[in-house]
């Protein structure tokens, strides 16, 4: 299994590559978009701010087409992390804002917790509670019981529909936690950092078949 890790300045790339590694990936990590367009898998991190990241990856020449003509027209499952999940959105509204990849239709908005006590960003271990069933989730401990994920944000995904959402956590009202749609999927937690339950999560995304 050939996993292409997208490098286009943000994203925790060593600690991701060595989670999927752990799943049996063999792992690249590249800004070629030929590699990109023959990998069997793709994932896209990210950290930091939407706008930011959005003009990195913009600015990587035949990147965004690769990814385009790779998970749009061939189908390659796809996995985003933290900003490289928020990047699948319409537009992010994170500083001045700006426009995403629009493969899942929706917004990146300020997460606002219900609760006066509970700061933002959103940093620290949730549990998830799943919205619906789905292949990336299979095998995994979920509820209030469950395993934890780690997260540190101050946006989150909301998508147009809500059947987009695969997970969500509690934080003073749900925050989205995961998004699922055709081939494409990705997580605001950082599955590198949340011990088991993110070395199931991309274990499952190995082996997806969409």
């Amino acid at each position: 299994m050939n996993v292409a890790l997208v490098d286009y300045g943000a994203g925790n790339l060593r600690s991701a590559a060595k989670a999927l590694e752990a799943g049996g990936a063999k792992v690249e990590i590249t800004s070629d978009p030929e590699r990109v367009l023959t990998a069997d898998r793709i994932v896209l991190p990210g950290d930091g701010a939407f706008p930011d990241c959005r003009r990195g990856l913009a600015a990587v020449e035949g990147l965004d087409e690769a990814l385009e003509a790779a998970v749009r027209k061939k189908g390659t499952p796809f996995f985003g992390i933290c900003i490289g999940m928020q990047l699948l959105a319409t537009e992010g509204l994170e500083h001045e804002g700006a426009p995403g990849l629009d493969w899942v239709p929706g917004k990146v908005v300020r997460v606002e917790p219900a609760r006066r006590d509970l700061k933002v960003p959103h940093m620290g271990w949730n549990t998830l509670e799943a919205t619906r069933t789905h292949k990336l989730l299979e095998g995994i401990d979920l509820g209030t019981s469950g395993l934890h994920a780690f997260f540190l944000h101050a946006f989150h995904f909301v998508p147009d529909d809500a059947a987009d959402v695969l997970a969500t956590a509690d934080y003073g009202g749900p925050v989205t936690a995961m998004i699922a749609r055709g081939n494409v999927a990705g997580t605001q937690f950082h599955p590198e950092k949340s011990q088991l339950l993110g070395l199931q999560i991309l274990a499952n995304f190995l082996r997806w078949e969409p």
